[in-house]
């Protein structure tokens, strides 16, 4: 997408001339995007027309980017104070009446913090949101701070983003920088950003981009040194501020902004398992949390998007589809979730469970929460589910394939209509889940994570479990290959391997080769030993979001099933033994 159809003036301020574009109704909240190095306006292109549909967009190229003019002389022309004027002039000619939501990425971010801390932007500034650019001043407090008490870890910090930071010692030398942008560098970049960084092509960067690049070294040599040698002891935020950080940035490291609470007390975190350019890579997410935190502000309650969970600053605003959520695992899934502040489609075959289910998601904590019934083995329901979802809420941002049945009994017992049945739900459901949603996360390109629930059962053979454990090692090495296909799209895939969990499957599995009394028998005597082991779903439903937070690929939760994944590796033998045991039932 590209800012085609926006209205753009020009606005006088300190001696140079910005381009500035404007999208979206005026009359509605006014968000401002500013761009960072080497960048222009048209990095935020993606991000504006999401967001264009609920708000005013403005996007302004910096002096010296794009459309605007440069200073002369280039040297002294781009300080913190004279971009603060700048902004200011944006800000009056787009919203003389109301104050602005300011968001940043990269020096947009750097530049932005200096405008959320000085006393003149004070009533022109509802909220701020920033990517992946820190406070010069905080920055330069969180050096002194670790030169002043050197521990081991806080030495390692210092080591770790000074060379994260290398960049910035290039840019400070005179000449070289502009040599290289007007020349390979400035003709590679685009290329390098695709290899690199996962960038879409087209539309940007823009033809600007060796002068932008060139002019934008003095961001660094008009700035840096002397803030870091001498930072402001004032540099307190007066609006809140949502941090967005890309946990794969190869420019600033996590640590950044281990105090950033101390400068900026209404602050809500989220992280993205991105690189550095996440407003091309993950416009959907961005433009989601953007929107969410302004129309808090907006509504008086920025604490509001702050979820309780665990991993709220992950999965905030993120869509979750859990399927078999009525219940056990599936229903403790979507409920942390919730927790987490994500969306959660509660998907079950069971309406009233699924329903429920959804109801206490949004209860616990879910913005939103929708309730599907859908029996997993069935294609064309779940072909039809995966369009709903997509059309009425949105690409999945988390897929949990969690439903399944249990089924016991010896091979020659288990009949070809126990196989398929066991199989059409255990492996064909995860098959139409991984296909349908997958695909679309896949052709969204701003990656994901699924995750299928697997079991011990896939590692650990066993003479009464013939078909349930082949579904679940099949899922297992589903699995493994998705995760293999899809690394280079930015999706992550995990295979859950609970164990002996406390959930309802036991009383529902069906035993092969008995009659019905004994069957009721069998399902009774195998929930008790499980009520005695009393492993709680909830435990497993953290595993998964851990597992989600870390992409680990293979998950066993219980030590029994950690115990047998270690033997199936180490001493596989051992397991071959076990299996020919009869259970206990």
């Amino acid at each position: 997408m590209s800012l085609e159809g926006a209205r753009e003036r020009r606005v006088r301020t300190g001696g140079v001339e910005l381009c500035v574009a404007e999208l979206g109704d005026p009359s509605q909240p006014t968000v401002v995007l500013v761009h960072g190095y080497p960048d222009s306006k048209e990095v935020w292109s993606e991000v504006a027309v999401r967001l264009a549909g609920r708000f005013h967009v403005v996007l302004y190229d910096v002096r010296g980017h794009g459309r605007s003019t440069a200073p002369r002389p280039l040297r002294g022309g781009f300080t913190l104070e004279k971009l603060t004027d700048d902004f200011l002039a944006v800000a009056d000619a787009v919203s003389p009446d109301r104050p602005v939501h300011l968001v940043g990425h990269d020096w947009g971010s750097v530049q932005a913090w200096e405008f959320v801390t000085v006393k003149r932007t004070e009533g022109r500034i509802a909220s701020f949101t920033s990517m992946s650019g820190p406070s010069l001043d905080h920055f330069g407090h969180w050096i002194n701070s670790r030169l002043k008490r050197p521990t081991p870890r806080r030495v390692g910090q210092l080591l770790g983003q000074g060379a994260k930071s290398w960049y910035v010692y290039l840019l400070h030398t005179p000449a070289l920088p502009e040599l290289a942008w007007r020349g390979p560098l400035g003709k590679h970049w685009p290329k390098i950003l695709q290899r690199v960084e996962k960038v879409p092509a087209g539309g940007y960067p823009t033809s600007s981009l060796p002068s932008d690049a060139a002019h934008g070294a003095w961001l660094y040599r008009d700035n840096v040194r002397a803030r870091l040698r001498r930072p402001r002891a004032d540099a307190y935020a007066h609006v809140p501020v949502q941090l967005v950080t890309p946990l794969e940035d190869a420019f600033l490291s996590e640590r950044l902004y281990d105090e950033l609470e101390t400068w900026a007390p209404r602050l809500v975190r989220r992280t993205l398992p991105a690189k550095h350019w996440i407003p091309r890579t993950r416009p959907d997410r961005v433009a989601g949390w953007i929107a969410e935190f302004v129309a808090s502000v907006e509504a008086g309650r920025p604490e509001a998007v702050t979820a309780t969970g665990k991993y709220a600053d992950r999965f905030g605003g993120q869509l979750v589809l859990v399927t078999g959520a009525g219940s056990g695992i599936g229903r403790a899934t979507a409920f942390a979730f919730a927790e987490a502040g994500a969306r959660v489609v509660a998907v079950d075959r069971d309406a009233e469970s699924a329903a429920r289910t959804a109801e206490l998601s949004r209860l616990v904590g879910a913005p939103e929460a929708w309730a599907e019934t859908v029996d997993v083995s069935d294609e064309e329901a779940m072909e039809k589910l995966a369009g709903k979802v997509a059309a009425e809420y949105g690409v999945v941002d988390v897929l949990v394939n969690n439903a399944g049945i249990g089924l016991s009994g010896s091979f020659f017992d288990t009949t070809a209509e126990d196989w398929k049945k066991v199989l059409d739900v255990n492996l064909w459901g995860v098959i139409h889940g991984c296909r349908l949603f997958g695909k679309q996360m896949a052709e969204r390109g701003q990656g994901g994570h699924i995750v299928n629930t697997a079991s011990a059962a896939a590692f650990q053979p066993s003479r009464a479990l013939p078909a349930y454990s082949t579904s679940k090692a099949a899922v297992l090495m589903l699995s493994e290959c998705l995760r293999a296909e899809l690394a280079g799209k930015g999706i992550g895939v995990t295979a859950i391997c609970p164990g002996i969990v406390n959930t309802n499957i036991t009383s529902t599995a069906r035993f092969a080769g008995v009659d019905a009394d004994e069957e009721k028998r069998r399902q009774k005597r195998t929930a008790r030993l499980y009520g005695l082991r009393n492993y709680p779903p909830e435990k497993v439903a953290d595993a998964i979001l851990r597992a989600v937070v870390r992409n680990a690929a293979v998950v066993p939760v219980t030590p029994e099933a950690r115990g047998a994944h270690l033997l199936s590796r180490l001493v596989p033998g051992a397991l071959r033994t076990l299996a020919r045991l009869n259970p206990p039932l």
